[in-house]
């Protein structure tokens, strides 16, 4: 078994560690013996709908997202077609800002978006900052899956679903209390940490997505999570009484 994973502009939007996401995804890949494939895709490069399993985009400042925007505007009907494909697809922060409709910096400029997320984004006033945790349905109850966000942008749902409700800090736009994004495999996401490393059964869930594009319903073995569902559980409590913020 072998997933390959397309990772988008790894040199312009690589905040907070979201480089991390990688580097877990393919542990858990390989520790389970399926082969992972790494391809990075930049400025100028092809992106084949069919080439890949998993997409990456990470999070950047406004700079930043401004070199990267045209270039994946212009591979947006790729990309569009490839999730409608059944590829799956985590863009962090800056990442899924550029796969909504518009983001609108804080100078007034608007950086086209893919349109994959019915979803625009504008720079607000303050950042939005802290600690956060959200419920995910498809995961279940038992653990929420908690990050770190640091946005200026709030990004308003236009007919997106949510990835989930949030439980403490402020998600989207601090006011509706979603948090993210989803359109079939897709998933958008301000969290921040990088996001997998406490939150070991969102990586399973985007491989199961990944691998059933090509193999159908997969089962993975489980791992030895223990340390990092613990890491998990003493966050997600740590920050309950304080809404998050630190």
């Amino acid at each position: 078994m072998k997933l390959r994973l397309g990772h988008l502009y790894p040199e312009f939007l690589n905040l907070y560690g979201d480089r991390g996401n990688i580097l877990i995804l393919c542990r858990r890949a390989e520790w389970r013996g399926i082969d992972v494939e790494v391809t990075t895709i930049s400025l100028g490069d092809p992106l084949d709908p069919g080439d890949f399993d998993l997409l990456f985009l990470g999070g950047g400042p406004d700079q930043e997202q401004g070199v990267a925007s045209s270039d994946l505007f212009a591979k947006g009907p790729a990309l569009k077609e490839a999730v409608a494909g059944g590829t799956a697809l985590l863009a962090i922060c800056g990442g899924y800002q550029l796969l909504g409709e518009y983001y609108r910096t804080a100078n007034g400029k608007t950086l086209p978006g893919v349109g994959l997320f019915a979803a625009y984004t504008e720079a607000g006033k303050k950042r939005l900052k802290g600690n956060i945790a959200i419920q995910v349905a498809e995961l279940g109850t038992e653990h929420p899956v908690i990050g770190f966000e640091n946005h200026g942008g709030r990004t308003f749902l236009q007919g997106a679903r949510p990835l989930g409700r949030v439980i403490y800090g402020d998600g989207n736009n601090g006011s509706d209390g979603t948090e993210g994004a989803r359109y079939k495999n897709a998933i958008g996401t301000y969290l921040h940490g990088p996001l997998l490393s406490k939150n070991p059964h969102l990586a399973d869930y985007l491989l199961r997505l990944a691998l059933q594009r090509r193999y159908g319903e997969v089962e993975l073995p489980p791992l030895e999570d223990s340390l990092e569902l613990a890491t998990n559980a003493a966050v997600y409590q740590r920050f309950l009484s304080t809404k998050g913020k630190w």
